[in-house]
């Protein structure tokens, strides 16, 4: 049975995007990344940005990032990614520049490149994905791990005494001055994803206007680092991380 005959038109649910490379994903099953991708590549496609966009992808999950959307890359080291998104905006100021980053990337080795970007108002859009935990590598503890929460590096659950709190880097981002617009989504499910397009427009079209610079954290899942199956993974990100990571806009200079 070919391809064509597998999907057939009036089976598919949602079109695949053209930006999107017909090339496997080499995500876990359940994996937030996929769901990111796609909602990325359709915004840029229906702003008309196809041929003037740039994304960096640094070291992580999403490393190869670059292989699935089709527009112009930049490979970033681990956690530089906003310094050199900076770079690129302010030599193309006419591109629409976005950094895609995981949280160990983006909260821990890349905090500093990450907060001073925002607080200079850089016309840039930060992707941020949090899934709680280094999957890549092997699943360590990551910065935004939660009070509690086991991983290789911490097998009887994060200790606040030992390891400190869980970082919120989107709440720092949403004091900053440089900052217009913030907000925490998920695409666990279809209302989720909707909401989670429009924050991505909404913070792509402030780049593009140079309103300032824009944090887009997805609180998201990693069947694999927390040993769940993809529907058991989602109810776990459901019951203990939207507790502590709240979804929803944290700041938005466009609406009083």
């Amino acid at each position: 049975m070919t391809r064509e005959e597998i999907i057939r038109p009036e089976h598919l649910v949602y079109e695949k995007p053209a930006l999107l490379n017909d090339v496997n994903m080499h995500y876990c099953p359940g994996c937030s990344h996929g769901v990111i991708h796609k909602l990325v590549a359709e915004v840029i496609a229906e702003m008309g940005m196809e041929e003037k966009t740039i994304g960096i992808s640094p070291v992580g999950c999403a490393v190869f990032a670059y292989k699935y959307i089709d527009i112009d890359w930049q490979e970033a080291a681990h956690g530089r990614a906003p310094a050199l998104a900076t770079a690129c905006k302010r030599l193309w100021p006419d591109r629409l520049v976005f950094s895609y980053q995981g949280d160990g990337d983006i909260a821990c080795i890349g905090t500093g490149e990450a907060i001073h970007a925002l607080n200079r108002g850089e016309n840039i859009t930060m992707i941020f994905v949090n899934n709680a935990i280094y999957g890549m590598t092997g699943g360590q503890m990551a910065p935004t791990t939660l009070v509690g929460m086991k991983t290789v590096t911490c097998p009887y659950g994060r200790d606040p005494q030992l390891h400190g709190y869980p970082l919120k880097l989107t709440e720092i981002a949403a004091t900053l001055e440089g900052t217009a617009y913030v907000t925490r989504q998920s695409v666990h499910n279809v209302a989720a994803i909707r909401r989670a397009k429009k924050a991505i427009r909404h913070a792509f079209e402030n780049s593009m206007e140079g309103k300032g610079s824009n944090l887009i954290e997805f609180v998201s899942t990693c069947s694999s680092g927390w040993k769940l199956s993809p529907v058991k993974a989602n109810q776990w990100m459901e019951e203990h991380m939207f507790e502590y990571y709240h979804v929803g806009d944290l700041k938005d200079s466009q609406r009083k």
